[in-house]
């Protein structure tokens, strides 16, 4: 059964109700011999494309992670880029903010990190977790420190927002093209997972009292999460709602998310030309 990427991106403005978004959909893999020769074959494809990608150096590319604890964020990372070429990738978890970052704006700390022409940039978490994780925890903004008047304003939030589809269509026309993968996970199987990484001593160390302690307010982050991709998935910039209940499932859809938007870029290898031909017969005669 053939992966259409199409079919998991989040319409532009539009509403969004995560609870009519699938966590789990029919997998596309009959066994694990055929998950490891899809999964496989999507490596082979996509480290090819980078390498192409490097090459070509038109276009920057990032790849967003976003999902509640335990969702897959790490795993998706690790085995669906296991074939890029790590010169030409870089990844970068973001946790919570220095004292440094509180200082400069919230796009600052990852405006750092983005991706140069030629190369794929992978933000596990990014500057959404300003308008996820805040407004689920209105005190976290008292640390920013921000003016009485920037706090007051009516469409504080609507604001954030506006800063991101903005920084986010300036990056496009500069030649980033960013993809946005929020991994749909269901409450139960975050419990199943949680409760794993409790029973499994190899397992320990990933779990925390807080993951525990946010659990208690997922109705909230939900909520946060559907305002916040029906606001900021854009044309230019689209989220995709990966289910995620199944991990083997999501890597295989985010790998072909991930081709898909390479190929759309068309790119070539930099064609040679006459004068760089002789320089490269003239070499090749000394040898």
């Amino acid at each position: 059964m053939k992966i259409t990427s199409t079919e998991f991106r989040v319409p532009p403005d539009e509403k969004v109700d995560l609870a009519e978004w699938p966590t789990v959909v029919e997998p596309f893999f009959k066994s694990k011999e055929e998950y490891r020769t899809l999964l496989d074959a999507h490596v082979e494809s996509l480290s090819a494309l980078q390498q192409l990608h490097y090459a070509s150096g038109r276009y920057a590319v990032l790849l967003i992670f976003q999902g509640i604890d335990s969702a897959g964020k790490d795993g998706a990372i690790r085995h669906v880029m296991s074939g890029v070429n790590p010169e030409g990738c870089e990844v970068y978890s973001f946790k919570q903010p220095s004292a440094e970052e509180l200082k400069h704006d919230f796009l600052w700390r990852t405006t750092c990190r983005l991706p140069e022409r030629g190369r794929i940039g992978i933000f596990n978490r990014s500057y959404y977790e300003e308008v996820l994780i805040t407004r689920v925890h209105p005190e976290i903004m008292d640390a920013r420190n921000l003016p009485k008047s920037a706090r007051q304003e009516k469409h504080f939030w609507r604001n954030r927002y506006r800063s991101i589809t903005e920084m986010e269509a300036h990056l496009y026309r500069n030649g980033t093209r960013i993809i946005k993968v929020f991994l749909h996970l269901s409450k139960a199987e975050q419990a199943k997972r949680f409760l794993a990484r409790i029973k499994e001593p190899d397992k320990n160390w990933k779990f925390s009292a807080a993951d525990i302690h946010e659990r208690a307010y997922w109705r909230r982050y939900m909520k946060e999460y559907e305002h916040c991709l029906a606001a900021t998935s854009t044309d230019h910039a689209p989220w995709y709602a990966v289910p995620a209940d199944n991990k083997e499932n999501a890597r295989l859809i985010v790998s072909q998310i991930l081709m898909d938007a390479l190929e759309a870029l068309k790119m070539s290898y930099p064609k040679s030309t006459p004068k760089r031909r002789r320089e490269l017969r003239a070499i090749g005669k000394r040898l």
